[in-house]
C-alpha cells in the first residue's frame, strides 16, 4: 500500500540542501556532493541514527580542511532536514539559520558565518 505523500530520500533532502545553498549551480563542490547521493533512495527516515557520520564521512573526503563554506552548510542541512522532514518545502533562509543553529549551536566558524553574511543569513 504507497504512502502519501512518498518518504524523502537522502537523495532529495541532498538536492534540496543544494539547491538551498547554491542557488545558481555554480559551485563545484555542491555539485560534486550532488553526484555522490544521486542514487541515494533509502528513505530519509530509516537514517536518522547515522546521516550525522555518512554526511561527515562524505564531507570529510570532499573538504578535508573544512575550507568549503557552503560546503559545511549543505551538510548542516541535510542533517538538519533528516530530523525534520516536514520542513523541507519551508523558506530557504529559514532553513539555513535553524540548520546552522542545530549543527554549529549557534556559533559557526568564522568562513561559515562569512558565508552566511555574504547570501544574507542571520544565525
Amino acid at each position: 500500500m504507497p504512502t502519501e505523500p512518498p518518504p524523502v530520500t537522502l537523495s532529495q533532502l541532498v538536492h534540496r540542501a543544494v539547491e538551498i545553498c547554491d542557488p545558481d549551480g555554480a559551485d563545484e563542490d555542491l555539485a560534486e556532493l550532488l553526484r555522490r547521493f544521486e542514487d541515494a533512495d533509502e528513505p530519509a527516515s530509516a537514517l536518522v541514527d547515522s546521516i550525522e557520520q555518512r554526511m561527515a564521512e562524505t564531507v570529510g573526503m570532499l573538504d578535508p580542511q573544512e575550507e568549503a563554506p557552503a560546503l559545511q552548510v549543505a551538510s548542516a542541512v541535510v542533517v538538519y532536514l533528516a530530523h525534520r522532514r516536514d520542513e523541507v518545502s519551508d523558506d530557504p533562509d529559514d532553513i539555513l539559520r535553524l540548520a546552522v543553529r542545530a549543527e554549529f549551536n549557534g556559533h559557526p566558524p568564522a568562513n561559515v558565518a562569512n558565508w552566511l553574511d555574504e547570501v544574507g543569513v542571520q544565525y
